[in-house]
Formats: C-alpha cells, sequence, structure tokens
C-alpha cells in the first residue's frame, strides 16, 4: 500500500512539473486561438456585465423553448395517434433514445452513490 502511494505521489509530481513547464505555452497558445471571443478590457465589472447579460438572455429564451416543448408534444402525440402507420426505423429511433436516458439515468445513479455499483456508502 505505501509502494502504490509513494508510485502516485511520484506521477503527481511528474504531472505537476509537466504543467509548470508546458503551462504557461498552453495558455498562450489558447488564448491565441481564441482571441476573437475575448473582450477588452477584460476586467472583473466587463466579466460580471456578461455573466448578467448570458442569465437575462437565457431567461428570455424561455418563452420560445416552451412553445418548442409544446410543439414537439403535440408531434409526438399525432405519432402515438397514428402509431399503426409508424415505420419500424421510427420505433428503432425511439427505443435507442428510450435505452439512452435510461443508461444516462444509471450513469447518474452510479456517480450519486460514489462510483459504486452495489450502493451507498454508510
Amino acid at each position: 500500500m505505501a509502494s502504490k502511494i509513494q508510485q502516485l505521489q511520484s506521477q503527481a509530481c511528474q504531472a505537476s512539473k509537466f504543467v509548470a513547464k508546458h503551462g504557461t505555452a498552453y495558455y498562450k497558445q489558447l488564448l491565441e486561438q481564441n482571441k476573437q471571443y475575448i473582450v477588452e478590457p477584460p476586467s472583473v465589472e466587463k466579466c460580471n456585465e456578461l455573466s448578467k447579460q448570458l442569465l437575462y438572455s437565457r431567461l428570455a429564451s424561455i418563452p420560445g423553448r416552451y412553445e418548442a416543448f409544446w410543439m414537439e408534444l403535440d408531434l409526438v402525440k399525432q405519432m402515438w395517434k397514428n402509431r399503426k402507420e409508424l415505420k419500424v426505423e421510427d420505433a428503432g429511433i425511439a427505443a435507442l433514445f428510450g435505452l439512452e436516458c435510461f443508461a444516462w439515468y444509471c450513469a447518474g445513479e452510479i456517480v450519486g452513490r460514489g462510483f459504486t455499483f452495489t450502493g451507498y456508502y454508510p
């Protein structure tokens, strides 16, 4: 057990040295590649203003999303009424979507349990 801890500690030390050596270059490269998204002057006040703009823009988009949700629900209801005309392809896509939702639910449960399959930690 002690050897595993020492091995992990040495790997963490190596990673830390790598980041210290190459981190600045990566940071500069990242900023250079994304300079079109940088707002001048990059200040705390500007960041606060942008975060408020994002929040209120998202809030303003809720009515449009609400309408889209009900239109999508109406489409699903219509497909359910005409389920006799449903193609196998459409049923397969719906089944795969349901399976994906269930898989994400299971993944969330596992993460919520602390990455255990058997149950919660006491």
